[in-house]
């Protein structure tokens, strides 16, 4: 029998249990990482990340492909153990993990580059507490019909890609949003191969205050069911909102989640317009876990 150190953490309310593999000799199957992530009988969350350098992981040669300064890898999955690309609140949680065990520094005003299996992802520190660029977003083509429990009618989606799938559904009063039962996996037509995290979203009145537009969500996960938050989905919900509401809609939004609150920016960059996400990353325990 192995002993895994472990902490815990979350972003809003969405949380990971994280452990460091620099060296990569930490090979855990998918029903052990399921196992961990179990509420009721391992330690609880919503998926597993394990800090292993870039030059030790298969996946980490192309992060640094992209960028050499990419010395660590985020190896995020969900808490069925299925892979994730990326994981937006996961990201700034784990930037504090590194910081906070000495694995890496991030001085004011510095910048830590993060390999994934969506791209190098840049961290900062925020004044919520980090913030990290998504990369380029992309609007996939495509009108899905998205069913979920407690909702009436199938409603349209708009398909978005921030490194991972999304589709958002805006709903139309707070009423609405709260009904939907999102312990089931909402139903979307046609199906999308591997899975989707599906937002549903209301947007605020007014929609748009001191220039920043503001939103509430809820978010079914796939591989870990509805979350208190997601960090991806915020951005992918902020960006939907805004395509809806046209040229004249601002580029800086407010996301209220189940966990808190986070905030998206979006701006240009050389490849194309970037998506921002910023928010609170917190380390809650320690622990010892036997496998």
């Amino acid at each position: 029998m192995s002993t895994l150190h472990f902490t815990k953490g979350h972003g809003t309310g969405n949380d990971f249990v994280l452990f460091t593999d620099p060296d990569g000799e930490v090979d855990l199957t998918p029903s052990q990482i399921a196992a961990i992530a179990d509420r009721h009988f391992g330690v609880g969350g919503d998926g597993v990340i394990r800090a292993v350098r870039s030059a030790n992981l298969p996946d980490g040669a192309a992060a640094l492909a992209e960028d050499p300064d990419a010395e660590w890898f985020m190896d995020y999955h969900n808490a069925d153990g299925s892979v994730a690309e990326m994981c937006g609140n996961g990201i700034r949680v784990y930037v504090r993990y590194l910081l906070e065990n000495g694995l890496a520094e991030l001085p004011p005003g510095g910048t830590i580059a993060i390999g994934t299996r969506a791209g190098v992802r840049d961290v900062q520190h925020s004044t919520l507490g980090f913030s990290v660029d998504l990369g380029r977003w992309e609007l996939p083509d495509g009108e899905p019909l998205v069913r979920a429990k407690n909702l009436q009618v199938a409603r349209p989606g708009q398909p978005i890609s921030v490194g991972n799938p999304h589709i958002v559904v805006a709903l139309s009063s707070d009423e609405e949003l709260e009904s939907a039962d999102l312990a089931y996996i909402p139903h979307v037509e046609p199906e999308v191969p591997g899975g989707v995290n599906v937002e549903f979203v209301v947007p605020r009145d007014p929609l748009v205050k001191d220039g920043i537009g503001r939103i509430r969500m809820r978010v079914h996960e796939r591989g870990s069911g509805e979350t208190l938050s997601c960090g991806t989905g915020a951005a992918a919900a902020a960006l939907a909102t805004r395509h809806w509401a046209g040229p004249k809609a601002p580029n800086e939004w407010r996301v209220e989640v189940p966990g808190g609150v986070v905030g998206v920016r979006m701006f240009p960059a050389e490849d194309g317009e970037h998506v921002a996400l910023n928010g609170p990353a917190e380390l809650v325990f320690d622990g010892v876990l036997e496998l």
